[in-house]
């Protein structure tokens, strides 16, 4: 399962940057729309595209591995 920190990348960026970072802001700046950073944020699992990876580690001047974390799925039994 992957894990997305965008919401620790927007408070760092806000912190940063000194001003509040929204998902329209990011989606005018990537391209990326509202819906794909809301359901990347809170959906666990959520499987997103190489492109929108590539964009947000773009935007976040990060890494994709700041970016997520992959969690191993449990045993099946």
């Amino acid at each position: 399962m992957i894990i997305y920190h965008l919401k620790d990348l927007i408070l760092r960026k806000s912190a940063t940057e000194g001003r509040k970072i929204t998902y329209a802001n990011i989606a005018e700046a990537t391209g990326i729309s509202k819906i794909t950073l809301s359901r990347m944020a809170s959906k666990r699992g959520y499987n997103a595209g190489a492109d929108i990876i590539e964009k947000l580690c773009i935007y976040f001047n990060t890494t994709p591995d700041e970016l997520m974390t992959i969690i191993p799925d449990p045993p099946e039994e």
